[in-house]
């Protein structure tokens, strides 16, 4: 049983907040968080020990980050994957881009536990004509289409389910995974949500489904954007726990800190309603909150 969390609770960190955070994670080695800001064209790092902020300005919109073994980051940017160098902020060009880059672009992406990485695109215009991307062995290869905006992309703790999202569609789906070889076999929807109505009131919306994680006991935590709230499901898709927020737009939580036991979470503030940013100063800032369950350790990517 995890006890219960008000908005309240969470608090911001002391850097300047983001347009649309994104794909933040923890980094072991380094004992440091990192995220992207997508139109902000962006890298950031925080070392919560020494209070430090690092930013790196980027040619391109990145859309998601992950660690990689041999040091520095896998990069996935609207020009392609790149790998950066965190030392001398050098990019260097992994793969081009496999969609016109004039209107899709790189959104979330994650490693799974051998070390492939996972990429979904989305599309500009919001049309279901996006793909999910594996990147393996030099090489990278569509896997799954008609997407409309790609998130959600999470591994259960034994590695053999793969959780995604198509937050268009406002819907997470949930396949069988075998780490041997990277297949993928029987998705089905895990959950869905009620579609926003045109000129609905948003505190009547419950948001649709952005970027994830999984924790220590495999339950999914999925930011809901512009719902206001994080959910937590367990494993079978019950509903564990709902987690209010002091902002509307939240975007991607990651586990970190020593025991795994911080909860991040990125937000955004672009685009968003005047009045709305008035009464919600933390828009854009990375939040964070204490919680009773660890979560998993980052998958570095090959």
């Amino acid at each position: 049983m995890t006890r219960r969390h008000e908005a309240q609770d969470w608090t911001a960190l002391p850097v300047p907040p983001s347009l649309l955070g994104e794909s933040p994670f923890w980094h072991p080695d380094e004992a440091a968080l990192y995220w992207v800001d997508i139109p902000g064209h962006a890298l950031h790092r925080w070392v919560p020990a020494r209070e430090a902020h690092t930013h790196w300005p980027l040619p391109s919109e990145p859309g998601c980050c992950a660690p990689r073994p041999g040091g520095g980051l896998l990069l996935a940017c609207r020009d392609g994957l790149w790998h950066f160098d965190t030392e001398t902020g050098a990019r260097r060009a992994l793969a081009a881009p496999p969609y016109d880059p004039a209107r899709q672009r790189f959104n979330d992406g994650k490693a799974d536990p051998q070390g492939r990485f996972w990429v979904g695109a989305l599309d500009d215009a919001r049309q279901p004509v996006a793909a999910l991307y594996r990147w393996a062995d030099g090489q990278l290869e569509s896997l799954v289409g008609g997407i409309a905006v790609s998130n959600g992309l999470a591994f259960s703790p034994d590695g053999r389910t793969m959780y995604r999202s198509d937050t268009g569609s406002h819907r997470i789906h949930v396949c069988d995974f075998d780490g041997s070889d990277g297949s993928r076999s029987r998705e089905r929807v895990f959950a869905e949500f009620a579609p926003k109505v045109p000129g609905q009131d948003l505190a009547l919306y419950g948001g649709r489904p952005d970027g994830a994680a999984v924790d220590a006991e495999g339950a999914y935590w999925t930011s809901m954007f512009e719902g206001q709230r994080v959910l937590r499901f367990a494993p079978t898709g019950e509903l564990l726990a709902e987690l209010p927020l002091p902002v509307r737009c939240a975007t991607m939580p990651c586990f970190g800190g020593p025991d795994l036991r911080t909860l991040y979470l990125t937000t955004a503030r672009a685009g968003r309603p005047a009045e709305e940013l008035a009464a919600q100063p933390l828009a854009g800032c990375v939040l964070s909150l204490r919680v009773d369950v660890p979560g998993l350790p980052v998958n570095f990517a090959k």
